[in-house]
């Protein structure tokens, strides 16, 4: 008879389990929309580029820091504590903020420039879209970390 392995309640999961759980299957969007506002803003020129070096910073550091996540739950660094779900929600709520801030920026700063190119402008459109896309997956997810910390 084949064992099924369910998630109990007060354990973090570890290896595939992260694609199959409820706050962690959202890893690899988190991923993907964090890339594509990386790629878009690093692709537009404006002048001065002072403006967008907080969008870049956010979509970096998050980028990085949620492969990083990603990797730690996948080879099950984390043992169960629950100071790991305590830094899992604390990092996605710092993630949210970040995200929201840079996205009102980069909503600023498109705003701004909206005279100049039209295909720069629809870059930076683009990246507006994605930056909140972000957010708001960053959002979800730490609203469902928050919920398994308070059942751990």
């Amino acid at each position: 008879m084949a064992a099924t392995t369910a998630q109990s309640v007060g354990s973090l999961p570890s290896g595939l389990e992260i694609c199959t759980t409820a706050p962690d299957i959202f890893y690899l969007p988190e991923l993907v929309f964090g890339g594509l506002v990386w790629i878009l803003v690093a692709s537009t020129h404006v002048n001065p580029p002072n403006p967008l070096a907080w969008v870049m910073f956010v979509s970096v550091f998050c980028f990085v820091m949620t492969f990083l996540w990603m990797i730690i739950f996948a080879a099950g660094c984390h043992k169960n504590s629950s100071g790991w779900a305590a830094a899992d929600f604390g990092y996605h709520g710092l993630a949210v903020l970040f995200y929201l801030s840079a996205g009102v920026d980069l909503a600023f700063i498109t705003f701004l420039y909206q005279a100049g190119e039209f295909r720069i402008y629809q870059i930076d459109i683009s990246a507006v879209v994605f930056a909140f896309a972000a957010t708001l997956l960053y959002f979800i997810h730490a609203i469902l970390s928050a919920i398994r910390w308070k059942h751990f």
